[in-house]
């Protein structure tokens, strides 16, 4: 294994990302070349025929010649997905399989549960004879340039549609992607949440949208947005699908190392990683993300007809239980307002929520940053807030915005006529896609809560996008904003 080890080290090139793929990790050694024989089974339709692993058979994937020795080929950025061939990464093929991982993210763990249980038949295949999507979305260009989408399978709603006759034969292919009609609806609450019911129509109590009609912000016109307050909007689901070759050049480094570096800090959880480089799909057991659109996502793609997006990454704390350290919750529903405005002007509102709690770091990681943060000498102050988040985690964001723009070319976004956010990061990871933004929307200053003044003027300072808003903060306010003290000091010493 080259690793990096001092000036004089040795990386394999980006050029020849799998120069080093010979090399042997902990006694794991990658699958010598054996030529597939799903061409040699395949049908008159084309069709491979499926192999029903046993439900009681365990397959080591340590072991290269074990797991998925006989791989369904599949295509990456080929247009027409009978072609590009579908995802297999379900137990009943596993020696089919063309992907590392599992579907459901890091939910598949609860289906082992389930089966532990003798809750869930571990042989059973989902009906989805009644989920196709409500509406359509693409196809687009985007969907076949791996360089804009690798993050997500873009065919990933048209299972039934793309695949239905591999389904017939027995092929359990799931979808990675559903799309859903709603309604955002407020309601009265003990709680500043957000409430997701289970429901004919699924409900999410946001006041602010009540709120903003009462003050005028907002006016309902009985087709986005109802005088009762509520909205109307389409939701889509997605699980992350990756392209490891694409992942590797956007982060600037080899497929190899990608890899590697992926199976050591899961503690070994996917020797596949090593053993088999010859499988290029991976689902990593990370959170999704949920697409909500305001108006006709028809227009999404017109770039005459006014888009305004945010793009938000998860803050339990925030945007559920209302917690004001930050401007999480406050920009998503400032962000939900300019997309319900939007699409009563005939436009479209998109609104991209990322599992991706404490700068995908993790919410334990989050509050030890906070309470590091209120505990230093001098308290919480701006000037040290992203110093605290590196003494405790070593790095100041782990998000890496090299990902992000995927759902937004999955959509066939091109420009952005208001993006709502103050993060270059975002902004640059977007424009670098070819989406043009025209104007960048800050957070206007009367929603940010007292004690997330740390938090923005620390942002700015360092270069989030100011506006007109945040133009003069400077190196004197940087030192002189502090946050909400708790005097756990004070209590530790008594």
């Amino acid at each position: 294994m080259t690793e990096s080890n001092g000036n004089n080290s040795k990386r394999p090139s980006i050029e020849n990302p799998l120069v080093d793929s010979t090399s042997v990790v902990a006694g794991l050694s990658p699958r010598a070349s054996k030529k597939p024989r799903s061409s040699e089974r395949k049908e008159e339709d084309g069709i491979p025929l499926p192999e029903v692993t046993q439900a009681d058979l365990i397959t080591l994937t340590s072991h290269p010649d074990a797991f998925g020795v006989d791989p369904i080929p599949i295509s990456w950025g080929h247009p027409d997905p009978a072609v590009r061939g579908p995802v297999i990464c379900t137990v009943r093929h596993s020696a089919q399989r063309n992907a590392i991982g599992a579907h459901q993210g890091s939910y598949c763990v609860y289906t082992g549960l389930a089966v532990a249980a003798g809750k869930l038949d571990p042989s059973y295949v989902p009906n989805l004879s009644l989920t196709s999507p409500v509406f359509q979305i693409g196809p687009y260009p985007s969907w076949s340039d791996p360089k804009k989408i690798s993050a997500l399978d873009p065919f990933g709603h048209l299972t039934t549609d793309a695949y239905g006759d591999w389904l017939e034969k027995g092929w359990d292919i799931r979808p990675t992607i559903t799309w859903k009609d709603l309604l955002i609806v407020p309601h009265e609450m003990a709680l500043n949440v957000f409430n997701f019911q289970a429901v004919t129509k699924a409900h999410i109590d946001l006041p602010e949208c009540r709120e903003a009609i009462a003050t005028g912000r907002l006016v309902p016109d009985g087709k986005i947005l109802l005088s009762s307050g509520q909205s109307i909007v389409a939701k889509a689901a997605i699980e992350p699908v990756w392209y490891l070759p694409e992942l590797a050049r956007r982060f600037q480094t080899t497929e190899t190392n990608l890899r590697q570096s992926i199976f050591r800090m899961t503690n070994g959880m996917y020797p596949e990683l090593i053993t088999r480089p010859d499988i290029k799909i991976f689902l990593p057991p990370i959170g999704g993300l949920t697409i909500y659109i305001w108006g006709d996502p028809a227009t999404i793609p017109d770039e005459d007809i006014e888009l305004t997006c945010r793009v938000h990454d998860e803050c339990n704390g925030s945007d559920v239980f209302g917690s004001d350290i930050c401007t999480c919750r406050p920009y998503l529903t400032h962000a939900i307002e300019e997309c319900i405005r939007t699409a009563q002007k005939g436009g479209c509102g998109i609104v991209i929520y990322y599992r991706k709690e404490g700068r995908s770091l993790g919410e334990v990681t989050k509050y030890l940053v906070y309470n590091t943060r209120k505990r230093q000498e001098g308290g919480d102050s701006a000037e040290r807030y992203f110093s605290c988040t590196e003494q405790v985690a070593g790095v100041q964001d782990t998000r890496f915005q090299a990902l992000m723009p995927d759902p937004l070319h999955f959509l066939g976004v091109t420009k952005i006529d208001n993006f709502i956010s103050m993060s270059d990061m975002k902004y640059d990871a977007i424009v670098s896609t070819g989406i043009k933004i025209v104007n960048r929307v800050e957070i206007p200053p009367e929603m940010v809560p007292e004690d997330a003044k740390v938090e923005i003027t620390a942002k700015v300072f360092h270069g989030y996008n100011a506006g007109e808003a945040y133009k003069n903060i400077d190196e004197e306010e940087l030192k002189n904003t502090k946050g909400r003290e708790y005097a756990y000091n004070e209590k530790e010493e008594n």
